[in-house]
């Protein structure tokens, strides 16, 4: 049976598997949408929803200067929207409840993030594709062996572990320090601007 020291010695020994040229490319991503005023959605299910919800608000309102600040990062969860959400799984299906709202919100340029334990929702890959094809820059962040999501998405964030729990765990860790990162690099801009 796993104690807490076990389990701690365990999720230490995945979050040193992550790449950390892989998540500075995802700070680098986004410190570029910010830039250039793009928006950022971010998508997933299930527990990886829950991470979409809370890195886009952390996106949002986490990396702010100061609360006067007039250049922000523009970010949405297309979790969100339970009545959007809803009526687009209802009327056209579950496999489109993202690829849809992006038909609506997003523009060439913008940033999809795209969360999934598997990598191999229908969702999540029909929206990247559609994000692709519509010359929108793509991430994935995945586990277990990165299923498809890691192969359509432009770049990514790989954790390299069987087990969704954990999984979902430290992609959390890994948006809290983009986070982190992000408000130091958009508070030195913001005492240039």
């Amino acid at each position: 049976m796993m104690n807490f020291r076990d389990y701690r010695a365990y999720t230490l020994e995945a979050l040193q598997s992550v790449s950390m040229d892989e998540v500075q490319g995802l700070v680098e991503a986004l410190y570029d949408a910010f830039e250039c005023g793009a928006t950022v959605f971010v998508i997933g299910n299930g527990g990886s929803a829950a991470n979409a919800s809370h890195f886009a608000q952390d996106l949002a309102k986490g990396t702010l200067a100061n609360p006067d600040q007039q250049k922000r990062l523009r970010a949405l969860s297309l979790t969100d929207n339970l009545p959007f959400f809803s009526a687009l799984a209802n009327d056209e299906g579950y496999d489109q409840v993202f690829l849809q709202q992006l038909r609506t919100y997003g523009s060439e340029g913008d940033l999809l993030v795209a969360i999934s334990g598997s990598g191999n929702s229908p969702n999540l890959l029909n929206a990247i594709d559609y994000a692709n094809e519509s010359r929108m820059k793509t991430i994935g962040i995945t586990g277990f062996d990165g299923g498809k999501v890691k192969k359509v998405a432009q770049e990514g964030v790989h954790v390299p572990l069987n087990d969704m729990c954990t999984c979902e765990s430290i992609h959390s860790v890994i948006f809290h320090y983009v986070i982190l990162s992000l408000k130091e690099r958009i508070a030195e801009y913001a005492s240039r601007s």
